[in-house]
């Protein structure tokens, strides 16, 4: 939208921002603006933004790890926290290593591992059809992305050649998803949040099936919370993997890395 209007409309946006409950009301407005081509799909953008849609669905993007992956109404928004998950798979993908991203989302981690290590093999995955349709924009020309529950969905030529598998899998106790932010309850796929009873039972899943996906001595990484991961890396420890939890306390992050061992010679 034209730069010399938004100074009219600057002021009257942050307050309806601000008596909404928007904390950051100035610099969503300036976002807001900046991504509406009309005042008429402003005043719709920040309609949405009041009533509780997240803001990256209303502007239509995320920032991750220095680059805007796209995101559609009704898509999970990639977390900050996340850029840790990427961060430790991005440290132990070789160039050229064959990577997969389970419960891809919009695809978010994939396209920072692809901006990051040279000439990985990208396969990911997810079973909501909004999500794979946003990951295909996202790693467009650089990876492939299939819908289907966790592993269903991938080429069986994978079995034992994944150098790192990546899963962002729900793991919001299902008893807690009421006291998440209206954002995400509201307007977030339950299944990309809901991660069961105890909130695990996912990675359990993942964590099953992965040692007949990963190559000796590659890698599982899940993300979880610092109070979740002794038993995340339980479960990795009874499926033959070697468990590792690490965590950035200024991502507010925990991520538990298995290892498959390596075959002796």
């Amino acid at each position: 939208m034209s730069t010399s209007s938004s100074p009219l409309f600057f002021p009257v946006i942050v307050t309806r921002l601000r008596a909404s409950g928007c904390v950051f009301a100035e610099d969503e407005a300036q976002l807001l603006i900046a991504a509406a081509r009309t005042p008429e799909e402003l005043a719709a953008m920040v309609h949405r933004r009041i009533i509780g849609l997240p803001l990256e669905q209303v502007v239509g993007w995320a920032e991750f790890c220095g680059q805007r992956i796209a995101v559609e109404p009704g898509v999970f928004v990639p977390r900050r926290r996340t850029e840790f998950l990427a961060g430790q798979a991005a440290a132990l993908a070789r160039p050229g290593a064959v990577v997969v991203d389970l419960c891809c989302g919009s695809g978010a981690v994939g396209a920072a591992l692809m901006a990051s290590v040279d000439g990985v093999e990208l396969y990911a995955a997810d079973i909501d059809p909004a999500a794979v349709r946003c990951a295909r924009r996202n790693i467009a020309g650089g990876g492939q992305v299939y819908e289907g529950d966790l592993y269903d969905p991938l080429p069986a030529t994978l079995r034992g050649r994944i150098d790192v598998l990546v899963a962002n899998a729900p793991y919001v106790p299902t008893g807690e998803i009421g006291l998440l932010p209206v954002e995400a309850r509201e307007h977030e796929p339950r299944v990309a949040l809901d991660g069961g009873s105890d909130g695990l039972d996912i990675q359990r899943r993942v964590t099953a099936a992965a040692p007949l996906w990963l190559a000796p001595g590659g890698h599982l990484l899940i993300e979880t919370s610092e109070r979740q991961a002794p038993q995340t890396a339980e479960a990795f420890a009874r499926n033959g993997l070697i468990p590792h939890i690490t965590s950035c306390d200024d991502l507010y992050a925990t991520v538990v890395i298995g290892t498959r061992p390596a075959l002796r010679s």
